[in-house]
């Protein structure tokens, strides 16, 4: 299978390398530091759970220098979608299909739910149908990384553990593709399970996303930390609840208790946030996409998600800059 992977920063390279080893054939898309580094002295990676993987894919930050493929794999950023948008067109021919691996709500969300979802848009993700107006839903196949992974230094990616990337068509069908593209992720020894119900892995991994990484960024603790002072373990708790809410709201029961979800991340100690590690090295933060997004469907469910808004007003307060100024900003649908 020929593969295109758009934005090769920690999660993209490390599918990159095990593609590659696997045989495949993959070109990646990046930028800057890390572009130039791959080009000179190739992409290594440094894996707990597959050892050093040193690969030399073609590399490049022009993705019409690749042409067309049979699988655009994107591992950009939520918010850094609308700007590629226009550019995954080059990279598409009649069969060509997309699998977006974006953290939180997914802007193709309601592709394939019926009435009265269908026709339906997330502001929050999608601000002003950007993405789909250029990217065909229909080309779509749902994609999740449980994946820890950082660029340690241009051209050098550290994989620290986590394998999973459980695929699904937003229809829930078992196509020709989505099979094709399990199997080629089993034969680089990527777990990717097929799901039928690709949502209920969106909303598993929500439950834990919501509160953990607005609460870690607000008040700079770990897992550990947050999770084991009582006040904020409550708040937590009850954020999960109004996450669940909202997924029954849309027919997705979460099949895993909030116990169990808090239990599990304070055991885990020490770990930072994604949304923590990029606010204290400046990045942009995911919160439109992890928690507006959120809101947002629970505004169409006409839900009333109190905690889960209070949790969002403070961080958009800390992360954005127009807060700070005074400059309008839209609460929960931007």
């Amino acid at each position: 299978m020929k593969y295109a992977i758009y934005g090769a920063g920690a999660i993209g390279s490390v599918l990159a390398a095990r593609l590659i080893e696997a045989g495949e054939d993959v070109s990646v898309i990046a930028r800057g530091p890390h572009l130039a580094a791959i080009r000179s002295k190739g992409l290594q990676v440094r894996s707990k759970l597959f050892g050093d993987m040193l690969v030399r894919p073609p590399a490049t930050d022009d993705p019409a220098d690749i042409g067309q493929v049979d699988a655009v794999l994107v591992t950009v950023k939520m918010h850094s979608l609308p700007s590629i948008a226009p550019k995954i067109k080059v990279l598409t021919g009649p069969d060509t299909f997309i699998v977006p691996f974006q953290n939180g709500v997914p802007w193709w969300y309601f592709h394939g739910l019926g009435e009265p979802w269908e026709d339906q848009r997330l502001e929050s993700v999608d601000t002003g149908g950007v993405i789909s107006r250029n990217v065909d839903v229909r080309r779509v196949v749902g994609g999740i990384a449980y994946c820890s992974a950082y660029v340690a230094e241009p051209g050098i990616v550290v994989h620290r553990d986590s394998n999973r990337f459980p695929l699904g068509e937003p229809s829930g069908e078992r196509t020709e593709r989505i099979q094709a593209l399990g199997r080629s992720f089993l034969k680089a020894g990527l777990k990717a399970a097929l799901r039928t119900e690709i949502r209920h892995e969106i909303w598993v991994k929500l439950l834990g996303n919501v509160p953990f990484n607005p609460i870690s960024a607000l008040t700079r603790a770990t897992l550990g930390e947050f999770l084991g002072h009582p006040p904020t373990r409550e708040l937590v708790r009850a954020v999960m609840e109004e996450v669940r809410a909202i997924a029954a709201a849309y027919g997705i029961r979460i099949g895993i208790s909030s116990e169990r979800r808090i239990e599990g991340a304070r055991r885990v100690g020490g770990h930072k946030t994604s949304m923590l590690q990029d606010l204290e090295a400046g990045r942009p933060p995911e919160l439109e996409a992890i928690v507006g997004a959120v809101i947002e469907l629970a505004e169409k469910a006409h839900l009333d998600v109190p905690n889960i808004r209070a949790v969002y007003a403070l961080a958009k307060l800390l992360m954005d800059p127009r807060a700070r100024t005074g400059s309008p900003v839209d609460a929960g649908s931007n």
